[in-house]
């Protein structure tokens, strides 16, 4: 099958043959429709995670996806052929960028039946990147302030729909000319980052989702209350993730010292700093795909790429500038859209 490869670190995305995916007992194969692309693709290929995610090259790359269940495991019970589902496969089992993919059927969801193919392969890593960390971290509850940076982008553009279905009021930065769209999007206050420091504007928030780090995560502590949380998706990583994903002492140690400075400066500000890599998980995806369907969270597609132009697509995000989620599009598969199989 046709799939975009990175034989080495920093070298270019290539189209190449290769193998047919192995379905194990609780896997789903899926025919892959569209794929997210994603700033985590970009970062993989660059070698900068080979530390903590060291993948075997060549890889394929690719980290989110819609499609149609092709074939299942003998174990599987929630999917059946024909079924048009979504998922952020595990990290260990990253690969969208193909036009099949065997994903766990932990991983695996039901589409939003609401929404087109294109536009469900927009929301699995970066949904799920907000869910994380709006409910499963930060406990989001009605009333609280939430800042959330880069409120135009992938994951901000979800995470402000997000934290106002949650009851939050919310702040976001974002370039003046993308003001009226946050502000549609459910922001109640835009600092245009271009003009204004949200460190003079903003005070007393509860939690902050920060996509940027460095200098722009030490001012993040800054507008917390006392108690509150600054999540961090850009890093550095912290212990508990050293440690969640089973890195040997001695780079437990390097982690835990990349991060000691803003850890120690959050203590002294009586707030706290999390890194959070997000992690894949189908009831997560149920539960984004019932909001979807009820209109509260819509997918923001930003720019959709045909699957032959992946690596084109792949540089032109790594440029920015793209409001939402940049998908690409399987036409190929789509056009072969009989290739369902039932197992004898």
């Amino acid at each position: 099958m046709k799939a975009f490869v990175v034989t080495k670190y920093k070298g270019p995305l290539q189209e190449s043959d290769v193998p047919e995916p192995v379905v194990g007992e609780r896997d789903v194969l899926v025919r892959v429709e569209a794929a997210g692309l994603n700033q985590l693709d970009e970062k993989i290929r660059t070698g900068e995670f080979k530390q903590i995610l060291p993948y075997r090259l060549p890889l394929i790359l690719g980290n989110d996806l819609a499609g149609v269940v092709i074939e299942v495991g003998p174990k599987v019970q929630s999917f059946k052929p024909g079924d048009e589902v979504f998922a952020r496969p595990d990290k260990d089992r990253i690969g969208t960028f193909a036009e099949r993919i065997a994903v766990t059927e932990a991983d695996l969801a039901l589409k939003p039946a609401t929404i087109s193919m294109t536009e469900a392969a927009s929301l699995p890593l970066v949904a799920l990147t907000a869910w994380q960390a709006l409910v499963e971290r930060a406990n989001v509850q009605p009333g609280q302030r939430v800042l959330i940076h880069a409120g135009a982008g992938g994951v901000g553009s979800i995470a402000i729909q997000l934290a106002k279905h949650l009851g939050a009021t919310v702040a976001t930065t974002a370039s003046a000319r993308n003001a009226d769209f946050v502000r549609a999007l459910g922001a109640d206050t835009v600092i245009d980052y271009h003009n204004e420091d949200f460190e003079q504007v903003l005070h007393s928030y509860d939690v902050v989702l920060d996509s940027l780090g460095g200098e722009n995560l030490k001012k993040s502590l800054r507008v917390l209350k006392p108690g509150g949380k600054a999540i961090g998706i850009s890093g550095p990583p912290d212990p508990a993730f050293a440690r969640e994903i089973g890195l040997n002492p001695l780079l437990r140690l390097a982690i835990t010292g990349l991060s000691s400075s803003i850890r120690r400066q959050a203590r002294k500000l009586g707030v706290s700093y999390e890194f959070l890599f997000m992690h894949a998980s189908g009831d997560q995806l149920r539960n984004i795909a019932e909001l979807v369907d009820d209109g509260a969270l819509r997918p923001v597609l930003g720019q959709v790429f045909p699957f032959e132009e992946t690596p084109q697509g792949l540089r032109t995000l790594s440029k920015g500038g793209i409001r939402g989620k940049a998908v690409i599009s399987n036409t190929r598969n789509l056009e072969t859209s009989t290739d369902i199989r039932t197992n004898p």
